[in-house]
Protein backbone atom coordinates (compact mmCIF):
# COMPACT_ATOMS: atom_id res chain seq x y z
CA UNK A 1 0.00 0.00 0.00
CA UNK A 2 0.92 3.19 -1.00
CA UNK A 3 0.27 6.77 0.31
CA UNK A 4 0.49 8.18 -3.29
CA UNK A 5 0.43 6.85 -6.32
CA UNK A 6 1.57 9.52 -9.20
CA UNK A 7 0.85 8.51 -13.37
CA UNK A 8 3.37 10.01 -15.40
CA UNK A 9 7.50 11.28 -14.39
CA UNK A 10 7.18 14.83 -15.79
CA UNK A 11 7.77 18.17 -14.12
CA UNK A 12 4.19 17.77 -12.59
CA UNK A 13 4.22 14.13 -11.35
CA UNK A 14 7.78 14.34 -10.35
CA UNK A 15 7.79 17.79 -8.06
CA UNK A 16 4.60 16.33 -6.32
CA UNK A 17 7.03 12.97 -5.78
CA UNK A 18 9.62 14.95 -4.35
CA UNK A 19 7.64 16.79 -1.84
CA UNK A 20 5.82 13.95 -0.74
CA UNK A 21 8.89 12.15 -0.18
CA UNK A 22 10.38 15.16 1.63
CA UNK A 23 7.05 14.08 4.04
CA UNK A 24 8.33 11.12 4.62
CA UNK A 25 5.46 10.10 2.41
CA UNK A 26 4.95 6.30 0.49
CA UNK A 27 5.54 6.66 -3.37
CA UNK A 28 5.28 4.91 -6.81
CA UNK A 29 5.20 6.48 -9.93
CA UNK A 30 3.87 5.02 -13.02
CA UNK A 31 4.76 6.32 -16.27
CA UNK A 32 4.04 5.43 -20.08
CA UNK A 33 7.12 5.86 -21.67
CA UNK A 34 10.44 3.85 -21.30
CA UNK A 35 11.85 7.27 -19.65
CA UNK A 36 11.54 9.54 -17.18
CA UNK A 37 10.84 13.36 -17.99
CA UNK A 38 7.95 13.76 -19.77
CA UNK A 39 8.01 16.17 -22.86
CA UNK A 40 11.43 17.76 -21.38
CA UNK A 41 13.54 14.79 -21.57
CA UNK A 42 16.75 15.13 -22.60
CA UNK A 43 18.84 12.13 -24.41
CA UNK A 44 22.79 12.27 -24.43
CA UNK A 45 23.97 11.57 -27.99
CA UNK A 46 27.15 12.20 -28.70
CA UNK A 47 27.64 13.85 -25.64
CA UNK A 48 25.33 16.36 -26.54
CA UNK A 49 22.21 16.70 -24.80
CA UNK A 50 19.33 16.31 -27.07
CA UNK A 51 15.75 17.73 -25.94
CA UNK A 52 14.00 14.86 -27.82
CA UNK A 53 10.79 16.66 -27.52
CA UNK A 54 11.28 19.93 -28.85
CA UNK A 55 13.18 22.87 -27.68
CA UNK A 56 12.74 23.77 -23.80
CA UNK A 57 14.06 26.42 -22.09
CA UNK A 58 13.57 27.54 -18.85
CA UNK A 59 12.08 31.01 -17.95
CA UNK A 60 10.31 32.43 -14.78
CA UNK A 61 9.98 36.04 -13.48
CA UNK A 62 9.27 33.71 -10.31
CA UNK A 63 12.50 34.14 -8.14
CA UNK A 64 10.81 31.35 -5.71
CA UNK A 65 10.55 28.72 -8.74
CA UNK A 66 13.88 29.98 -10.24
CA UNK A 67 15.92 29.16 -7.01
CA UNK A 68 13.71 25.51 -6.27
CA UNK A 69 14.72 24.63 -9.62
CA UNK A 70 18.55 25.36 -9.21
CA UNK A 71 18.94 23.00 -6.19
CA UNK A 72 18.39 20.57 -8.56
CA UNK A 73 20.48 21.70 -11.77
CA UNK A 74 23.08 24.44 -12.07
CA UNK A 75 21.36 26.49 -15.37
CA UNK A 76 23.75 28.01 -17.70
CA UNK A 77 23.16 31.91 -18.83
CA UNK A 78 21.53 30.81 -22.15
CA UNK A 79 19.42 33.45 -23.66
CA UNK A 80 16.24 32.23 -26.41
CA UNK A 81 17.48 33.74 -29.75
CA UNK A 82 15.76 32.19 -32.42
CA UNK A 83 16.31 33.29 -35.93
CA UNK A 84 13.37 32.88 -38.93
CA UNK A 85 14.08 31.54 -41.98
CA UNK A 86 11.55 33.59 -45.00
CA UNK A 87 12.92 32.15 -48.45
CA UNK A 88 16.11 32.08 -47.15
CA UNK A 89 16.53 35.04 -45.57
CA UNK A 90 17.38 35.23 -42.17
CA UNK A 91 14.79 37.70 -39.58
CA UNK A 92 15.26 38.21 -35.74
CA UNK A 93 13.17 37.22 -33.46
CA UNK A 94 10.73 38.07 -31.73
CA UNK A 95 9.74 41.28 -33.75
CA UNK A 96 12.33 44.15 -32.70
CA UNK A 97 14.10 46.46 -34.85
CA UNK A 98 16.95 43.73 -35.83
CA UNK A 99 13.75 42.37 -37.66
CA UNK A 100 12.67 45.29 -38.86
CA UNK A 101 16.19 46.59 -40.25
CA UNK A 102 16.32 43.07 -42.01
CA UNK A 103 13.16 43.42 -44.14
CA UNK A 104 12.89 47.72 -44.49
CA UNK A 105 15.96 48.98 -43.88
CA UNK A 106 14.45 51.30 -41.24
CA UNK A 107 16.94 52.40 -38.33
CA UNK A 108 14.94 54.38 -36.09
CA UNK A 109 11.89 53.05 -33.64
CA UNK A 110 10.19 56.00 -35.28
CA UNK A 111 10.53 54.46 -39.00
CA UNK A 112 10.08 50.88 -38.06
CA UNK A 113 6.63 52.45 -36.14
CA UNK A 114 5.62 54.56 -39.31
CA UNK A 115 6.37 51.49 -41.76
CA UNK A 116 4.27 48.91 -39.45
CA UNK A 117 1.15 52.31 -39.07
CA UNK A 118 0.97 52.33 -42.74
CA UNK A 119 0.88 48.52 -43.59
CA UNK A 120 -1.82 48.45 -40.73
CA UNK A 121 -3.86 51.29 -42.04
CA UNK A 122 -5.10 48.92 -45.18
CA UNK A 123 -6.33 46.28 -42.74
CA UNK A 124 -8.84 48.67 -40.71
CA UNK A 125 -11.55 45.39 -40.23
CA UNK A 126 -13.74 46.59 -37.99
CA UNK A 127 -14.45 42.93 -36.60
CA UNK A 128 -11.65 40.53 -37.71
CA UNK A 129 -13.26 37.12 -39.02
CA UNK A 130 -10.21 35.04 -38.41
CA UNK A 131 -6.32 34.79 -37.75
CA UNK A 132 -5.06 36.34 -41.28
CA UNK A 133 -7.24 39.70 -40.80
CA UNK A 134 -6.36 39.92 -37.03
CA UNK A 135 -3.16 39.59 -37.86
CA UNK A 136 -2.35 42.04 -40.32
CA UNK A 137 -4.58 44.34 -38.63
CA UNK A 138 -1.80 43.77 -35.68
CA UNK A 139 1.05 44.78 -37.86
CA UNK A 140 0.12 44.37 -41.90
CA UNK A 141 1.13 42.68 -44.92
CA UNK A 142 5.01 42.24 -45.07
CA UNK A 143 5.41 40.39 -41.08
CA UNK A 144 2.47 38.86 -41.70
CA UNK A 145 3.12 37.22 -45.02
CA UNK A 146 6.85 36.59 -44.29
CA UNK A 147 6.83 35.08 -40.55
CA UNK A 148 3.68 34.23 -39.34
CA UNK A 149 0.99 33.16 -41.94
CA UNK A 150 2.88 29.91 -42.83
CA UNK A 151 4.43 28.95 -39.85
CA UNK A 152 0.87 29.25 -38.06
CA UNK A 153 -1.07 27.12 -40.88
CA UNK A 154 1.67 24.84 -40.81
CA UNK A 155 1.52 24.73 -36.63
CA UNK A 156 -2.45 24.76 -36.85
CA UNK A 157 -2.91 22.61 -40.25
CA UNK A 158 -5.39 24.81 -41.52
CA UNK A 159 -5.40 27.80 -43.80
CA UNK A 160 -4.94 31.22 -42.03
CA UNK A 161 -8.40 32.21 -43.20
CA UNK A 162 -9.54 28.90 -41.19
CA UNK A 163 -8.34 30.05 -37.76
CA UNK A 164 -10.18 31.82 -35.52
CA UNK A 165 -9.00 35.37 -34.78
CA UNK A 166 -8.73 34.73 -31.29
CA UNK A 167 -5.58 32.62 -31.17
CA UNK A 168 -3.55 36.09 -32.05
CA UNK A 169 -5.05 38.44 -29.84
CA UNK A 170 -1.88 40.63 -29.64
CA UNK A 171 1.47 40.31 -31.46
CA UNK A 172 4.39 41.80 -28.98
CA UNK A 173 6.60 44.47 -31.26
CA UNK A 174 9.94 45.77 -30.03
CA UNK A 175 10.78 48.63 -30.95
CA UNK A 176 14.53 48.22 -28.98
CA UNK A 177 17.30 46.19 -30.69
CA UNK A 178 16.83 43.78 -28.81
CA UNK A 179 16.74 39.61 -29.48
CA UNK A 180 16.04 38.08 -26.41
CA UNK A 181 12.81 36.38 -26.69
CA UNK A 182 11.55 36.17 -23.31
CA UNK A 183 11.05 39.27 -20.71
CA UNK A 184 11.65 36.56 -17.33
CA UNK A 185 14.50 37.98 -15.74
CA UNK A 186 15.48 34.54 -14.82
CA UNK A 187 16.43 31.90 -18.03
CA UNK A 188 19.05 28.99 -18.75
CA UNK A 189 19.22 25.85 -19.93
CA UNK A 190 20.11 23.27 -17.20
CA UNK A 191 24.11 21.97 -17.50
CA UNK A 192 23.49 17.97 -17.99
CA UNK A 193 20.09 17.98 -19.45
CA UNK A 194 16.12 18.48 -17.89
CA UNK A 195 16.96 14.43 -17.18
CA UNK A 196 18.97 15.20 -14.78
CA UNK A 197 16.54 17.27 -12.82
CA UNK A 198 13.88 14.80 -13.07
CA UNK A 199 16.57 11.85 -11.92
CA UNK A 200 17.34 13.83 -8.53
CA UNK A 201 13.66 14.64 -8.06
CA UNK A 202 12.55 10.82 -8.15
CA UNK A 203 15.55 9.74 -6.01
CA UNK A 204 14.68 6.75 -3.90
CA UNK A 205 11.59 6.54 -5.48
CA UNK A 206 9.64 3.38 -6.99
CA UNK A 207 9.28 3.76 -10.61
CA UNK A 208 7.44 1.75 -12.98
CA UNK A 209 8.56 2.48 -16.66
CA UNK A 210 6.06 1.18 -19.45
CA UNK A 211 3.30 1.07 -17.55
CA UNK A 212 0.04 2.39 -18.82
CA UNK A 213 -2.13 2.94 -15.49
CA UNK A 214 -5.29 2.99 -17.49
CA UNK A 215 -5.04 -0.76 -18.77
CA UNK A 216 -5.37 -1.55 -14.89
CA UNK A 217 -6.91 1.37 -13.39
CA UNK A 218 -8.68 -0.65 -11.27
CA UNK A 219 -6.07 -2.36 -9.55
CA UNK A 220 -3.78 0.99 -9.18
CA UNK A 221 -5.91 2.66 -8.13
CA UNK A 222 -6.30 0.14 -5.38
CA UNK A 223 -2.91 0.61 -4.47
CA UNK A 224 -2.67 4.00 -3.00
CA UNK A 225 -4.55 5.96 -0.42
CA UNK A 226 -4.04 8.93 -3.23
CA UNK A 227 -3.74 9.16 -7.23
CA UNK A 228 -2.15 12.16 -8.75
CA UNK A 229 -2.80 11.98 -12.35
CA UNK A 230 -0.96 13.78 -15.04
CA UNK A 231 -2.48 12.23 -18.11
CA UNK A 232 -4.95 13.11 -20.64
CA UNK A 233 -8.18 14.17 -18.62
CA UNK A 234 -11.15 12.56 -21.07
CA UNK A 235 -8.92 9.05 -21.43
CA UNK A 236 -9.22 8.88 -17.92
CA UNK A 237 -13.29 8.71 -18.27
CA UNK A 238 -13.33 6.91 -20.94
CA UNK A 239 -13.91 9.54 -23.53
CA UNK A 240 -17.38 9.58 -21.78
CA UNK A 241 -18.83 13.22 -23.10
CA UNK A 242 -16.34 12.49 -26.44
CA UNK A 243 -12.46 13.37 -27.40
CA UNK A 244 -10.56 16.72 -26.54
CA UNK A 245 -8.59 17.89 -29.38
CA UNK A 246 -4.82 18.49 -30.14
CA UNK A 247 -2.01 19.26 -32.13
CA UNK A 248 1.12 16.79 -32.00
CA UNK A 249 4.77 16.80 -33.05
CA UNK A 250 7.08 14.55 -34.65
CA UNK A 251 10.64 14.79 -34.87
CA UNK A 252 13.01 13.85 -37.04
CA UNK A 253 16.52 13.46 -35.47
CA UNK A 254 19.75 13.47 -37.20
CA UNK A 255 23.34 12.89 -36.07
CA UNK A 256 25.74 14.93 -38.39
CA UNK A 257 28.89 12.92 -38.07
CA UNK A 258 30.80 15.19 -40.27
CA UNK A 259 29.59 18.97 -39.05
CA UNK A 260 30.80 20.59 -36.00
CA UNK A 261 28.28 23.69 -36.53
CA UNK A 262 24.88 23.41 -38.71
CA UNK A 263 23.29 26.12 -38.28
CA UNK A 264 25.12 28.62 -35.58
CA UNK A 265 22.08 29.04 -33.78
CA UNK A 266 19.98 26.68 -31.45
CA UNK A 267 16.61 27.13 -33.06
CA UNK A 268 15.71 28.12 -36.79
CA UNK A 269 11.98 28.62 -37.30
CA UNK A 270 10.90 27.85 -40.81
CA UNK A 271 8.21 30.11 -41.98
CA UNK A 272 7.02 29.56 -45.38
CA UNK A 273 4.52 26.61 -45.85
CA UNK A 274 6.45 24.76 -48.43
CA UNK A 275 8.48 23.93 -46.01
CA UNK A 276 7.24 20.98 -44.57
CA UNK A 277 8.62 21.45 -40.97
CA UNK A 278 8.07 24.09 -38.98
CA UNK A 279 11.95 24.77 -37.39
CA UNK A 280 15.34 22.64 -36.99
CA UNK A 281 16.92 22.32 -33.59
CA UNK A 282 20.91 22.21 -32.84
CA UNK A 283 20.92 20.82 -29.96
CA UNK A 284 24.16 21.65 -28.99
CA UNK A 285 24.12 25.63 -28.94
CA UNK A 286 21.78 25.05 -26.31
CA UNK A 287 24.67 24.16 -23.66
CA UNK A 288 27.60 25.30 -25.83
CA UNK A 289 29.11 22.83 -26.66
CA UNK A 290 32.51 22.32 -29.01
CA UNK A 291 31.32 18.60 -29.95
CA UNK A 292 32.77 17.83 -33.40
CA UNK A 293 29.90 16.72 -34.44
CA UNK A 294 26.46 17.68 -33.84
CA UNK A 295 22.46 16.90 -33.55
CA UNK A 296 19.83 18.57 -35.03
CA UNK A 297 16.12 17.55 -35.34
CA UNK A 298 13.25 18.56 -37.56
CA UNK A 299 10.36 19.70 -35.92
CA UNK A 300 6.94 18.91 -37.88
CA UNK A 301 3.31 19.56 -36.40
CA UNK A 302 0.51 17.47 -37.32
CA UNK A 303 -2.85 16.34 -36.49
CA UNK A 304 -3.83 14.38 -33.37
CA UNK A 305 -4.66 10.91 -33.50
CA UNK A 306 -4.66 7.80 -31.98
CA UNK A 307 -0.65 6.35 -31.52
CA UNK A 308 0.87 10.45 -31.76
CA UNK A 309 1.29 12.24 -28.77
CA UNK A 310 -0.91 15.16 -27.18
CA UNK A 311 1.34 18.48 -27.19
CA UNK A 312 -0.73 21.49 -26.83
CA UNK A 313 -4.73 21.61 -26.09
CA UNK A 314 -7.03 23.44 -28.34
CA UNK A 315 -8.85 25.67 -26.48
CA UNK A 316 -11.28 27.03 -28.31
CA UNK A 317 -14.70 27.62 -27.13
CA UNK A 318 -15.95 23.56 -28.28
CA UNK A 319 -12.93 22.24 -26.51
CA UNK A 320 -13.22 24.36 -23.52
CA UNK A 321 -16.94 23.20 -22.67
CA UNK A 322 -16.08 19.94 -23.17
CA UNK A 323 -13.16 20.24 -20.70
CA UNK A 324 -15.17 22.05 -18.13
CA UNK A 325 -17.73 19.28 -18.31
CA UNK A 326 -14.78 16.11 -17.87
CA UNK A 327 -13.50 18.85 -14.84
CA UNK A 328 -16.62 18.21 -12.73
CA UNK A 329 -16.69 14.63 -13.52
CA UNK A 330 -12.68 14.90 -11.74
CA UNK A 331 -13.91 17.25 -9.22
CA UNK A 332 -15.99 14.31 -7.73
CA UNK A 333 -13.32 11.95 -7.88
CA UNK A 334 -11.77 13.03 -4.29
CA UNK A 335 -8.81 10.48 -3.86
CA UNK A 336 -7.59 11.72 -7.00
CA UNK A 337 -6.00 14.99 -8.50
CA UNK A 338 -5.75 15.33 -11.82
CA UNK A 339 -2.89 18.16 -12.84
CA UNK A 340 -0.66 18.99 -15.08
CA UNK A 341 -1.28 20.17 -19.04
CA UNK A 342 -2.98 16.95 -20.13
CA UNK A 343 -5.22 16.52 -16.53
CA UNK A 344 -5.90 20.49 -16.63
CA UNK A 345 -5.95 20.72 -20.45
CA UNK A 346 -4.10 23.83 -20.70
CA UNK A 347 -0.85 24.85 -21.67
CA UNK A 348 1.80 25.53 -19.27
CA UNK A 349 5.36 26.29 -19.70
CA UNK A 350 7.63 24.34 -17.48
CA UNK A 351 7.96 27.17 -14.07
CA UNK A 352 3.74 27.05 -14.10
CA UNK A 353 3.85 23.59 -14.05
CA UNK A 354 6.03 23.74 -10.98
CA UNK A 355 4.81 26.48 -9.95
CA UNK A 356 1.10 24.62 -10.32
CA UNK A 357 2.37 21.11 -8.65
CA UNK A 358 4.05 22.74 -5.90
CA UNK A 359 0.60 25.02 -5.00
CA UNK A 360 -1.76 21.84 -5.34
CA UNK A 361 0.99 19.87 -2.52
CA UNK A 362 -1.08 20.67 0.59
CA UNK A 363 -4.45 19.62 -0.44
CA UNK A 364 -3.33 16.41 -2.48
CA UNK A 365 -1.39 15.57 1.50
CA UNK A 366 -3.75 16.46 3.54
CA UNK A 367 -5.21 13.38 5.39
CA UNK A 368 -2.61 10.77 4.43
Amino acid sequence: MYDILIVGAGPYGSTVAYEAKKRGLKCLVVEKRDHIGGNIYTKNINGINVHYYGAHIFHTSNKEIWNYVNQFAEFNHYINSPLANYKNKLYNLPFNMNTFYQMWGTKTPAEALAKIEEQKRKHNYTNPSNLEEQALMLVGEDIYFKLIKGYTEKQWGLQATEIPAFIIRRIPVRLRYDNNYFNDPYQGIPIGGYTAIIEKMLEGIEIQLNTDFLSDKNRFESMAKKIVYTGEIDRYFDYKYGQLDYRSLRFEHQVLENTDNFQGNAVVNYTEREVPYTRIIEHKHFEFGEQKTTVISKEYSEEYKDGTDPYYPINDERNNKLYARYKKLADNKKNIHFGGRLGEYKYYDMDKVIASALSSCESIFNNL
